[in-house]
C-alpha cells in the first residue's frame, strides 16, 4: 500500500470541515437557538435593575451574547468577537469617571504581544507547511521505535513532548512550536483514518486529527504548572502567596509540588482526549513504507534549509529567557532584563521576517512571498484579540471581584478541602473567560483571607488557586494554546467544548485532592 506523505492544501493550515448534509437542520436550530438567546440575554441584561455600576451591567451584558453565539457558533467566532469589542467600544465600558472616551483603552487591548506571538507563529507554520518541513518532521515522529504501531501512541507521544516543553517555555510558544508538526502528522495519516478522502482541499476533520490537536493545547496548559517559570501566572501565584501569607515557594520545593499532579493529571488527559474522541483507526498498518517515504525526501532543500534556520533562531529566542532564569535566578538583573527584552511575541515577529528575507527552493524566491503570508488564519487572531479586551474589562470594571466575593460570601467553607475546591472551581471558571494570569491575580486575593479567617493555612488554597488558573479548557478564547489548535481547522468547537468540560470537571477534584492531600508533606501546609 502506498500513501502519500503529502496532501495537497491550498490554504495552508486553515482546512474547511466536511459538511454532514443530515446534521444542516440541527445544525441551523442550534443557531438560531444561540441567537435567541444571546440577544435575549442581551437587551434583558441592559434594562432590568441588577445592582450593578453601568459599566459592569453592560459588560456582563455583552458577555452573555459572546459566550452565547460562541457555544452555538450563531455566528462565525471572529464575527462574534468583532461584535463584542464594537459593542464594549459603544458602550462606554472603559470610560473614564471623569467622561474621558476609553473607545482607545478597549482596542489598545490588540496591542498585546499575544496578538503578535500568533502572528509570527501562523507566518512559521504557514512557512514549514508550505516547503514540507511539516511532512519530513511528521515522518521522523512516525519512524521512531514503537510509536508508529498505533495512533493512540502518536497522541500520547505529542502530548508528552509538549509537556516536557512547556514546563520550560510559554505555553503558547510551546503550541506554536507543535503546530506545524502536528499538521504534518494529520496530513501524513489522513489516508488512513479517511480512506477514499480525495479532496485537494485538504484532509477531513477527523477524530485522530481533533484528538491531536486538543492534545497539543491541554499537554502544553499542564506541562506549563511543573515550574514556576512554565507559565507567568505561576511566578504572579508565587509573588501574592508570598506577599499575603509571607511562605516563600522555591523553584525545587515548587517542582516537587507540582510533580505528582501533573503527571496524573496528564495520564488523566490522554484517557480523556483519546476516549472522547476516538481515532477511527487504532493499530496503524505496516508502515515500513514510511522509512521508504522518508528516505525518498532526500537531502533538505535550500527553502527547507532556510525556514529550519529561522525555526531554530525563534525557538532560541523563546528558549533564553527561560535558560538565563534557570542559570542566574528568577530574580536576578540578568534574568529581568532578558525577560523584559525577549517578549514571546517581539522574538515571533522579527524571526518571522527573516521568512521574507532568507531564500527559498526556486531561483530567486524567498521562502514566504506575502501572497501566501496573508492565507494565514486572522480569524483566530481577532478571536484572540476579544479574550484580551473582555479579560480586561473584566478585571477594570471590578465585575470579576465582585462575582468572587459574592460567592465567597455566601457560600459556607467547613474544611481545608472545600475552601480548597472552591478556590480551584473559581479559579477555572475565571480561565474560561479571561487570562490565566488574570484568573490567579483575582482568586487569590480572595481566597487568602478567608482561608485565614476560617483559620486554615491559606498557602494550600493559594497554591490550588494556581493550578485551577491554568486550566480552563472549554472555549477557544479561554487559553492561547485552545485558540491556536482551534485555527488549525480540526477542531470543532463542540468537541474542544464537550472534552474541555470533562476535563476541567477533573482536574478540580483532582487538584483540590492532590494539593490537599500531597503539599503537606512538602511543609507547604
Amino acid at each position: 500500500m502506498t500513501v502519500p506523505t503529502r496532501v495537497p492544501n491550498t490554504t495552508g493550515n486553515k482546512v474547511p470541515p466536511t459538511v454532514d448534509k443530515e446534521r444542516l437542520p440541527s445544525r441551523t436550530r442550534t443557531q438560531a437557538i444561540g441567537l435567541l438567546v444571546g440577544g435575549i440575554g442581551f437587551v434583558a441584561l441592559l434594562v432590568i435593575p441588577t445592582g450593578l455600576s453601568g459599566p459592569q451591567q453592560r459588560l456582563a451584558a455583552i458577555l452573555i451574547l459572546a459566550v452565547a453565539f460562541w457555544i452555538t457558533e450563531a455566528l462565525p467566532l471572529a464575527v462574534t468577537s468583532l461584535l463584542a469589542i464594537g459593542l464594549a467600544a459603544t458602550l462606554g465600558i472603559a470610560d473614564s469617571p471623569d467622561g474621558g472616551n476609553g473607545s482607545d483603552l478597549v482596542f489598545s487591548s490588540f496591542s498585546s504581544s499575544v496578538i503578535f506571538l500568533l502572528i509570527g507563529g501562523f507566518l512559521f507554520a504557514k512557512a514549514i507547511n508550505v516547503h514540507g518541513l511539516d511532512a519530513r518532521f511528521a515522518l521522523r515522529v512516525l519512524t521512531l521505535p514503537g510509536v508508529a504501531k498505533s495512533s493512540y501512541r502518536v497522541i500520547v507521544a505529542f502530548g508528552f513532548i509538549a509537556l516536557v516543553i512547556s514546563a520550560f517555555v510559554s505555553n503558547s510558544a510551546t503550541a506554536t512550536m507543535l503546530l506545524p508538526i502536528g499538521l504534518g502528522l494529520i496530513r501524513t495519516l489522513n489516508p488512513i483514518m479517511s480512506p477514499g478522502d480525495t479532496d485537494s482541499s485538504g484532509p477531513r476533520q477527523t477524530r485522530f486529527a481533533t484528538a491531536l490537536m486538543l492534545m497539543i493545547a491541554y499537554a502544553a496548559a499542564v506541562g506549563g504548572l511543573l515550574t514556576p517559570i512554565g507559565s507567568p501566572a505561576n511566578l504572579v501565584g508565587i509573588g501574592y502567596i508570598e506577599k499575603l501569607t509571607g511562605s516563600s515557594i522555591g523553584f525545587l520545593q515548587w517542582t516537587a509540588a507540582t510533580a505528582p499532579i501533573v503527571a496524573i493529571m496528564f495520564v488523566i488527559l490522554c484517557v480523556v482526549i483519546i476516549s472522547m474522541n476516538r481515532p477511527e483507526c487504532r493499530a496503524l498498518p505496516d508502515l515500513d513504507y514510511l522509512r521508504h517515504e522518508r528516505a525518498q525526501l532526500g537531502r533538505l532543500s535550500t527553502g527547507e534549509r532556510s525556514t529550519l534556520f529561522a525555526f531554530c533562531l525563534v525557538c532560541a529566542g523563546w528558549l533564553t529567557p527561560s535558560v538565563v532564569s534557570l542559570t542566574f535566578g528568577v530574580d536576578s538583573s540578568i534574568a529581568t532584563f532578558v525577560a523584559g527584552h525577549l517578549d514571546d511575541g517581539a522574538v515571533a515577529v522579527i524571526a518571522a521576517t527573516l521568512l521574507f528575507v532568507l531564500p527559498g527552493s526556486k531561483p530567486g524566491a524567498r521562502v514566504l512571498n506575502w501572497e501566501q503570508a496573508v492565507r494565514i488564519d486572522w480569524g483566530v487572531i481577532v478571536l484572540v484579540g476579544a479574550g484580551i479586551v473582555l479579560g480586561g474589562l473584566l478585571s477594570s470594571t471590578g465585575l470579576a471581584d465582585l462575582v468572587g466575593e459574592t460567592l465567597s460570601q455566601n457560600l459556607g467553607f467547613p474544611s481545608l478541602f472545600v475552601i480548597t475546591l472552591f478556590a480551584v472551581a473559581m479559579a477555572i471558571l475565571l480561565s474560561e473567560t479571561t487570562s490565566n494570569t488574570a484568573a490567579v491575580a483575582i482568586v487569590v486575593p480572595i481566597v487568602v483571607p478567608i482561608a485565614m479567617a476560617a483559620g486554615i493555612n491559606p498557602v494550600i488554597p493559594a497554591v490550588a488557586s494556581v493550578f485551577g488558573g491554568s486550566f480552563g479548557f472549554m472555549l477557544p478564547i479561554a487559553q492561547i494554546p485552545n485558540a491556536i489548535v482551534y485555527g488549525s481547522g480540526f477542531v470543532p468547537i463542540k468537541r474542544m467544548l464537550r472534552t474541555g468540560s470533562v476535563f476541567d470537571l477533573v482536574g478540580c477534584i483532582l487538584i483540590a485532592l492532590g494539593v490537599v492531600l500531597w503539599l503537606p508533606h512538602l511543609g507547604l501546609g
